[in-house]
């Protein structure tokens, strides 16, 4: 029989998702905070800004969301001009807030790497469904720029064990298969992998 007084750990519970971060901008103050508070209250946390300058000074102060909101038609700058900075610059997916499906802000949005549009009036039941579709295609494309890196990473190490053979293969007079086998003994012997032996070895060459 447990004793009554002693302590159960609390179980994490691990099945809860993290919380997803938005950076919300839009000039009219009251779309502002209707959007800010439906969406906080569907799960979300937020960071607000009226214009792309307030935007800058919270991503320039460490705001870093997983997904951007933004309206293009603002006074003073354009939210266009903002998405190309989160495209280039900081590398955060957004989506963007149009008053009309205008087809060159369409054209001109894709170009700057926006994930999706959403025409105003919007209320969050519309946005909700916009905001978990582009959280899903940044993550998938994350997964495939990571897919691509790792792939030319081990590309990149391939042509550098190729290039240590061949050198190894003119300095000790072997065959391609005997150099092979005297680079990974060494790798072997020295703890290395075989791909940084290489690099090791075409720095020393070049050198």
């Amino acid at each position: 029989m447990s004793n009554p007084a002693e302590v159960i750990p609390a179980v994490p519970d691990v099945g809860v998702p993290p919380t997803r971060k938005l950076l919300l901008v839009d000039d009219d103050r009251l779309v502002l905070a209707t959007l800010t508070r439906g969406l906080e209250a569907a799960g979300f946390v937020v960071a607000a800004a009226e214009s792309v300058t307030e935007a800058e000074d919270l991503l320039a102060g460490g705001t870093r969301p997983d997904l951007a909101i933004v309206d293009v038609m603002m006074p003073e700058r354009s939210g266009l001009e903002l998405a190309q900075r989160l495209h280039e610059l900081d590398h955060i997916p957004f989506i963007l807030l149009t008053a009309t499906a205008d087809a060159q802000v369409v054209e001109q949005a894709t170009q700057d790497g926006a994930l999706g549009y959403v025409v105003k009036p919007v209320d969050v039941p519309q946005l909700v469904p916009a905001i978990e579709a582009a959280l899903a295609r940044a993550s998938d494309l994350q997964d495939l720029r990571m897919t691509q890196r790792q792939l030319k990473e081990a590309l990149d190490a391939d042509r550098d064990i190729n290039v240590a053979i061949g050198i190894v293969m003119v300095k000790s007079q072997l065959g391609r298969s005997a150099a092979f086998d005297q680079l990974r003994k060494t790798a072997r012997a020295r703890r290395l992998k075989l791909s940084a032996l290489a690099s090791e070895l075409i720095a020393t060459v070049g050198s």
